[in-house]
């Protein structure tokens, strides 16, 4: 048995594994299917030559994340950042853009320009500290306590019904509350408010990319890089217990707790036992995806020089989807999230035609197919856009879970983004990545910083493992010269 097991092949799982593995470890990941990625894959789901991206699609942690900074990913692959980060479109043609130029976006919010500014501006300027503060538990001491209380002003301003006071017009809140809905949650809340804070502060500093060749391009990076020091990854392994990874002396889990606690079983402390029990999943998804027969028709041009879309309309339109889902309904006008990769990535499809990703929000465990909501949300601000469908797919919410054990009800992000579970995620402590069993760690989403392609817990599960187990310091993860 290798000194380390890597349980999972998600982002962090190998994040962690490639960690191990410069660190002079014999490491093996194992993976339950054929290919490594979690919620990085990218596959062709309905005809050859187009390449659709299964889970995530657009990467704004990508430039941004500590671990993809110190691992050079911009240096190992190919990263295309669009002019425009996102974008809310609204009725009439109209459409809110929100540009990587914080003055740029500010120039097209008319009224409500300066306010925006001021919310934004002092979060961009420390943009660096705040993705580190964010990137680790809240429950530590932050090294810029100035980068706290910024981001926490704005998050009250934002996350509480104080938010309709700032602006007078209706595009701004869009653009706010479109990214602010990525945590599926009622809105006005902290934990929306923090994450599209975050969000809209790295679209106006890295910038939001787009990975040429699909988003299975960031894990086959980070399994190059573990292969090329001596790591393996055995897929189509499924791990049912930890006794079958006994003999390595850490082990770590890119697992939700409820794996963690069918893989533990009565090895777990009853009192930790009961802890990831009492954790908690949220609602769920419903993704479709599309092959068109050319780009996206939208009523404002300008949309189609953006990579995301937030579909919705008014704050007011998504902040009533949100609370519809909250309530356990499906909205007959959905919040609908849209990357549109084929206008920055000619790989993605034959020449002629594109590739577009969405999902909405729906209740947990939900089976229903929302295809002919996402089309008419889509169809709103872009007419004639069913006349280019070529073909659809579905992925229900129950199929997400079937998908990926990970993904309890549908629950892509790994548990509840509540304010609760920012502080225990998925315990109450400060290191949440080390379990209650000596060398055993948990690096999933369902750890700080939660969800996203970012590699943080694995990180986070990584430094301890070597500091614990091995007496080891963080090695370096700088690229090989020429590894593109």
């Amino acid at each position: 048995m290798s000194d380390v097991s890597v349980v999972g092949a998600g982002p962090n799982g190998l994040a962690a594994a490639v960690i191990m593995a410069r660190a002079g470890l014999e490491v093996e990941v194992f993976e339950t299917q054929s290919t490594v990625g979690g919620g990085s894959r990218t596959k062709e789901l309905m005809e050859p030559g187009h390449l659709h991206d299964i889970c995530s699609a657009v990467h704004p942690m990508a430039l941004a994340s500590p671990f993809f900074r110190s691992f050079g990913l911009d240096r190992r692959i190919n990263l295309v950042v669009p002019e425009i980060s996102y974008a809310s479109p609204l009725d009439g043609g109209r459409a809110a853009l929100a540009y990587r130029d914080l003055d740029r976006t500010v120039e097209g919010l008319g009224r409500d320009g300066a306010a925006y500014r001021r919310l934004m501006e002092p979060l961009v300027r420390r943009s660096e500290a705040i993705t580190e503060l964010l990137m680790g538990s809240l429950l530590s001491v932050p090294r810029d306590p100035i980068a706290l209380a910024s981001f926490g002003l704005a998050a009250l301003d934002q996350g509480t019904p104080l938010w309709n006071r700032r602006f007078v017009e209706d595009a701004a809140p869009a653009l706010l509350s479109g990214v602010a809905a990525h945590p599926v949650g009622k809105m006005p809340s902290l934990p929306s408010a923090g994450g599209g804070l975050m969000l809209g502060t790295l679209a106006h500093s890295v910038g939001w990319p787009i990975p040429v060749g699909g988003s299975q391009a960031i894990a086959e990076a980070m399994a190059d890089d573990l292969r090329a020091h001596g790591g393996k990854i055995s897929t189509g392994q499924r791990i049912t217990s930890l006794d079958e990874v006994a003999g390595s002396r850490a082990v770590i889990l890119d697992v939700s707790p409820s794996v963690l606690l069918e893989l533990g079983g009565e090895r777990l402390p009853p009192r930790y036992a009961r802890a990831l029990e009492r954790f908690r999943y949220g609602n769920a998804a419903c993704k479709v995806d599309f092959i068109l027969s050319g780009p996206v028709p939208w009523a404002n041009p300008e949309m189609s020089r953006t990579g995301t879309a937030h579909l919705g309309g008014t704050r007011a339109e998504l902040a009533a989807a949100e609370a519809d889902v909250a309530a356990g309904r499906h909205p007959a006008r959905p919040y609908v999230l849209l990357s549109q990769p084929s206008g920055f990535d000619p790989t993605r499809a034959p020449a002629g035609r594109s590739v577009l990703w969405s999902y909405c929000h729906v209740p947990a465990g939900s089976t229903v197919d929302m295809t002919e909501a996402v089309t008419a949300q889509i169809e709103r601000f872009a007419p004639g856009f069913r006349d280019v469908i070529v073909d659809s797919r579905v992925t229900t919410a129950a199929d997400l879970a079937q998908y990926n054990a990970n993904y309890v009800g549908g629950d892509f992000g790994g548990g509840a983004v509540t304010l609760a579970q920012m502080l225990i995620r998925p315990v109450l402590s400060p290191k949440p990545w080390r379990t209650a069993l000596p060398g055993v760690y948990l690096s999933s989403a369902s750890t700080p910083p939660g969800p996203g392609v970012h590699g943080m817990g694995g990180l986070h599960a990584a430094k301890l493992a070597l500091k614990d187990v091995f007496g080891l310091p963080m090695p370096s993860l700088e690229p090989v010269q020429g590894a593109r």
